[in-house]
């Protein structure tokens, strides 16, 4: 029963936080979207395209990015860097799926 909680809380969080809310994380809850080793600790909409979310991820190595995920096409940019970009793209495309952005 916590497990199921601590999901839905994170699952919760993380779509108002995509929506623009302010809400104050629980102390409890995971860092954010996970899909393998990598996950994606912050997302933020770009400033200047709504179709466009920053994604700040880490992987089980330590290495840290920021990217920036086009909802509209699907990609990653940059292309390359530490962090895996397969998982990388599956974080994105599902941000953009909970963000309403997918197209």
């Amino acid at each position: 029963m916590i497990l199921i909680e601590a999901v839905m809380g994170r699952f919760l969080l993380t779509v108002a936080v995509l929506i623009g809310l302010n809400v104050v994380q629980p102390a409890l809850a995971s860092p954010g979207l996970c899909t393998g080793p990598v996950c994606a600790d912050g997302i933020t909409r770009s400033a200047k395209n709504h179709w466009q979310l920053v994604l700040r991820l880490n992987d089980q190595q330590g290495h840290r990015e920021k990217v920036v995920m086009d909802c509209r096409a699907g990609v990653l940019s940059p292309l390359a860097g530490q962090v895996e970009r397969g998982y990388a793209t599956a974080i994105g495309r599902r941000a953009c799926r909970l963000a309403g952005e997918a197209g």
